[in-house]
């Protein structure tokens, strides 16, 4: 039998967008782990502060870079912030996200339809052309987004977040076939339902309340729904999330780009 070693990133610089938040830094920990060099950047101080201590526990040291994506000229600092103090990027880990409101398509408001879209595909858009403009002077890299099994599974009360990872679904597919002749690698992965954790309890309590005839007003009943919904009967651990992303990340994934896995007990 053949036995395979873990990825390895050992002199490898990576930058992870949204660090602060449970998949971010569950990540950092583990690409830390395989010798990866860390840049965690996150619009949250506080959040990175905390990651970075975090990670300083385990012997993984790290530079932060506080950042909001959606604004252009920000993220070109923080790029060039972190080409100073680790060398060129040779991975993106393009993490950030937020989830919006959950409410039906015909009550969803303007406002938070627009800021889910800034940041979960513009935000996304300037991150992503921005490191690989980098990449494609050095001479290649690779990247892997966030997207979810949202954008295949049209959760109700979800529009927004929805549509917004549908759209970085194609983001991605484009971007892998633009970017192939330069070297650079790119691919997604699509978390179903994920806990325990802030995101989970969140949308269980989100849409309970939602009002919808696909689920119960009882957040502890909408959390076995759910659950039920999955055909491994659990949801997904965010542990389970870096190993994939470390393999798209590093060479043993040379011959992937354009490719989005799902990651969960089945689809959520």
């Amino acid at each position: 039998m053949v036995k395979h070693s873990p990825a390895s990133l050992n002199g490898k610089t990576l930058l992870i967008t949204g660090a602060g938040g449970d998949i971010g830094l569950a990540c950092a920990r583990a690409l830390g782990q395989l010798g990866a060099r860390l840049a965690l950047l996150d619009i949250d101080a506080e959040k990175l502060d905390s990651a970075q201590a975090e990670l300083a526990e385990q012997s993984i040291t790290c530079m932060t870079t506080q950042c909001n994506i959606t604004d252009a000229a920000a993220v070109s600092r923080s790029l060039d912030a972190v080409e100073r103090e680790l060398g060129p990027i040779h991975g993106l880990f393009n993490n950030v996200g937020y989830q919006g409101e959950f409410v039906a398509t015909h009550h969803y408001s303007l406002v938070d339809f627009q800021r889910v879209i800034d940041i979960n595909v513009t935000g996304a858009f300037i991150v992503l052309s921005a490191v690989t403009a980098r990449m494609v002077q050095q001479g290649g890299g690779t990247v892997v987004n966030t997207v979810s099994m949202a954008a295949l599974g049209g959760p109700p009360n979800m529009l927004a977040y929805a549509t917004s990872k549908a759209a970085l679904l194609g983001m991605t597919k484009t971007a892998a076939t633009d970017l192939a002749p330069h070297n650079i690698r790119v691919n997604a992965i699509s978390p179903a339902y994920m806990g325990p954790g802030f995101m989970w309890t969140r949308q269980v309590e989100l849409q309970a309340a939602a009002g919808s005839q696909y689920f119960d007003a009882d957040p502890a009943v909408v959390e076995q729904q759910m659950i039920q919904s999955i055909p491994m009967r659990r949801y997904g651990n965010i542990d389970e999330i870096p190993g994939t992303v470390a393999f798209l990340l590093s060479d043993q994934s040379s011959y992937i780009t354009g490719v989005n896995i799902p990651i969960s007990g089945g689809i959520g």
